[in-house]
């Protein structure tokens, strides 16, 4: 259980932190939530793999990792474009 939880925060780190990469443009997002966000697709992506029958293969699992990657780019996205909603800043130049 605790060698899960291990590899949820460094899968979740390392997803989030490439899909902060892949995203264009400047996110306003902490690194704390960076992480969350990953550690989630990371999660849901080993939930899905295994729902498949993808997460126990011999060597690297590439589809989960794909999957947690791809999951985690949405919520960057969804993330980033809650907090500039909150803000009420769209990003441009003002008038």
């Amino acid at each position: 259980m605790i060698g899960a939880i291990v590899s949820a925060v460094i899968i979740g780190a390392i997803v989030g932190a490439l899909a902060r990469l892949i995203v264009p443009g400047k996110q306003n997002m902490s690194i704390g939530l960076t992480l969350i966000v990953g550690i989630v697709a990371a999660l849901l992506g080993t939930l899905i793999a295994q729902a498949f029958g993808w997460a126990d293969t011999r060597g690297i699992d590439w589809l989960e990792h794909i999957i947690q990657l791809v999951l985690a780019v949405i919520g960057v996205l969804i993330v980033a474009r809650m907090s500039t909603g909150r803000t009420g800043r769209t990003g441009g130049t003002p008038i």
